[in-house]
């Protein structure tokens, strides 16, 4: 039995981790900000085809911009299922706003939810995690390695940068555990239907030329990748940051 947390679970790659994980012997925690009826909707549907699968599924909404959220989601997968064995760190957001446009608190905001609330979901989990088949996998973005003049993401970006080197501090104090963490770095990758994100309609067409592949990703190509990095077969890749990217980051 493994137990797992995943955040961002109600849409895109969490969910499509979720979907991948969800077999008779998975106990998934999911987590989604649930703020409006809409994403607490998906997340609830992702839930139920979880458990059709035969997983056991718990919820957890809350925002993870605020203290104490991602200590509270370790506190409930702990009370509901036991030891927490994997973390999957997928909440995130882009913000495209430019460097002058872009305000303190927007840049806090970002910060909070993908880098400080991984640092204290995984500190509140590490007691946990220091078993060698504990896995922690955390999602960035091209948006850390890819500087352009007509793709910058200041905030979001800066904050996955920092969610990286988290997580590569992470794998060198599981290492003499045996335990791993590592990092997904996608690129383009398409939204769920009905989602667009931080670009128009227009814009994803057109964004979807622009790696080698000339292509977007799909969700499940990048949770393959994940689901990866939580097997045994994984059990020496640690403290990587590894592209999912369609080859984004090589030109």
């Amino acid at each position: 039995m493994r137990v797992a947390i995943i955040t961002g679970a109600g849409s895109g790659i969490g969910a499509a981790v979720a979907r991948r994980l969800a077999k008779p012997d998975a106990r998934l925690m999911l987590h989604g900000q649930g703020s409006d009826a809409a994403g607490l909707s998906r997340l609830q549907t992702i839930a139920g085809e979880c458990e059709k699968a035969g997983a056991k599924v718990g919820t957890s909404t809350g925002d993870l911009a605020k203290a104490g959220t991602a200590s509270a989601l370790v506190s409930a997968a702990r009370e509901k299922f036991g030891s927490i064995d994997w973390v999957v760190h997928a909440a995130g957001f882009a913000d495209r706003r430019g460097f002058g446009e872009l305000p303190r608190e927007g840049l806090e905001r970002a910060f909070a939810v993908m880098a400080a609330s991984f640092h204290e979901m995984t500190s509140a989990a590490l007691s946990d995690l220091k078993r060698p088949q504990a896995r922690v996998v955390a999602v960035s973005s091209f948006a850390a390695h890819r500087f352009t003049p007509d793709s910058t993401y200041p905030g979001s970006g800066s904050a996955k940068a920092a969610l990286e080197v988290l997580v590569k501090c992470l794998a060198i104090e599981l290492a003499d555990t045996g335990a791993t963490a590592n990092v997904v770095v996608p690129g383009f990758t398409r939204k769920d239907q009905g989602l667009t994100g931080a670009l128009d309609a227009a814009a994803w067409q057109k964004v979807a030329s622009a790696n080698p592949l000339s292509r977007l990703a799909e969700s499940d190509e990048v949770a393959a990748v994940i689901a990866f990095l939580l097997s045994a077969e994984a059990s020496h890749v640690t403290g990587v940051s590894l592209p999912v990217d369609g080859g984004l980051t090589l030109i």
